[in-house]
C-alpha cells in the first residue's frame, strides 16, 4: 500500500469514525477483542528478570 493510499484510508476511517453516534462507538469498542492482561506481564516477565540479573551483578 503506497503512502497515498494509505492516507486516504485513515481519513476515510477518521471520517467514518467522526460520523458515528455515541452509541456505535460503545459498541465498536465492546465489540473490540481486548489483550488479556497476562499477556502483558508474561510479555514483562523476561524484562523485568533481566533487570533483576543486572542489579544483582
Amino acid at each position: 500500500m503506497k503512502k497515498s493510499e494509505y492516507a486516504q484510508f485513515l481519513t476515510e476511517e477518521m471520517m467514518k469514525h467522526m460520523h458515528m453516534t455515541k452509541q456505535e462507538k460503545i459498541e465498536k469498542k465492546q465489540a473490540k477483542v481486548s489483550k488479556k492482561s497476562t499477556s502483558y506481564w508474561f510479555g514483562l516477565l523476561p524484562f523485568a528478570l533481566k533487570m533483576l540479573r543486572k542489579r544483582r551483578n
